[in-house]
Parts: structure tokens; sequence; C-alpha cells
């Protein structure tokens, strides 16, 4: 009798979390509700910080697939000196990419846990320092999927990249469905025309590259890469 009860209220549970997933043109989104129907974000920072230390010792990145954007870049842009990775976790993204290109780069995570890690500032990647406005020379993430507001991401890291910049999306199989801790789903085909719309002008893909390395598990894994 109890087990019984026990998996009806995770049926129950999995079901209510099911129906805060919304439909739209092109994507999926789940939406942290609180308990008058409005955005909570608490509920969001909450979620994002438990996943991100359930998952603390994993690392979704591959070096060799960061040293290949490492030589886009120099192939790309105009002597780097300042590079940003948004939602690294364990921060393997900016030492790699400071290791490859010898530039300085950061990495941003909403949890506490980024003062554990180099070169890792805890910050909410929706927001924009100032000094950051213009003055990147490349933006890499493979955390979209973890957006609140994936055009209000985006907007912001656009801000921050420079003219002749470029910002740097891994986007694999695994990104298209959208979960409480994954919050945002589009498969690879939807994402142009996504981005093209977000942008409204500002920005846009500029070509699609595939990775040289990526997990068996995995459809897919390819980079947007977007310039202003």
């Amino acid at each position: 009798m109890i087990e019984s009860l026990k998996r009806f209220w995770r049926a129950l549970r999995h079901q209510l979390k099911r129906t805060e997933v919304e439909e739209h043109d092109g994507f999926r989104l789940f939406r942290y509700r609180g308990a008058d129907g409005s955005f909570d974000y608490e509920r969001y920072r909450q979620i994002q910080t438990e996943g991100n230390k359930k998952k603390l010792e994993k690392v979704w990145a591959v070096e060799d697939n960061i040293a290949f954007l490492s030589e886009y870049v120099r192939d790309h842009v105009r002597e780097p000196k300042f590079g940003l990775c948004h939602g690294t976790r364990r921060g393997k993204e900016q030492e790699w990419f400071r290791k490859h290109l010898g530039c300085e780069v950061l990495g941003t995570e909403i949890s506490d846990t980024a003062t554990q890690f180099p070169h890792t500032l805890q910050w909410d990647f929706h927001e924009v320092k100032p000094e950051w406005i213009d003055a990147v020379d490349f933006i890499y993430s493979n955390s979209l999927d973890h957006s609140y507001d994936p055009k209000k991401a985006l907007d912001a890291w656009m801000r921050c990249v420079r003219p002749g910049g470029v910002c740097l999306l891994e986007h694999t199989s695994r990104h298209e469905h959208a979960t409480e801790l994954d919050p945002f789903g589009a498969s690879i085909d939807e994402m142009p025309g996504l981005i093209e719309a977000w942008g409204e002008g500002r920005y846009r893909v500029e070509t699609i590259l595939d990775a040289p390395v990526a997990a068996p598990s995995l459809r897919y894994c390819r980079y947007l890469v977007l310039v202003r």
C-alpha cells in the first residue's frame, strides 16, 4: 500500500512538471511558476544550484573540441585577448581556452560552487557586467539549455561580443528537450531560425561547425557561430 502511494505521488509530480513545459514556435520552455503563477526566480536558481552540485564531477566539454574552437577563434578574431565561458560548472572550458589561446578567459556559474574553481565567477549568465559590454572577443557556452529565457540570455551575450568577435554555442541532441533542470529545448534545425528572430538584425548565425569529437550517445554535436 505504501509503495503504491509513493509511486502515485512520483507519477503525479512528474505529470505536474510536464505541464510546466510550454510548446512555442520552434522550441520548448519549462516555466518556473510560483504559487501566483508568476515567474519564480528563486525556484530557478535553487534548481540550477542543486543540479550543479549533483553533477559537479561531470564535464560535458571535450578538450579536443575546445582546441578546435580555439583554432577557429585565432583564424577569425584578430588578436583575441579576452573571452567568456558561460555555465562552466568545474571550469574546464576556460582552463582549456586559456591553455590553447594564451589569453584571459573567465567562466561564469550560477551555483556557489563557482568559488571552488579558478577563473570562475558566481554569476547568472542572463545578466551583464558593464565592463563586458562590447569588450569580449569570444563567448563559448554549452549551457544555453539551462536558460529560463534564451532570448534574454543571447541578447546579453551578444551585447558583450565586440564587433568582429564571435559567440560559440555548443548544441547537441541532448539539448532538444525541456526539463526542470534544462528548461530550454530545441533541435539544431530549429536553432538558426530562432536566433535570427531573437536577434532582430542585431546578431545572426554565420556558420555551423561539426565538433571533431562527440560522445557515442549523441546523434550530433555542433557549434553555432554567432556574429553581430
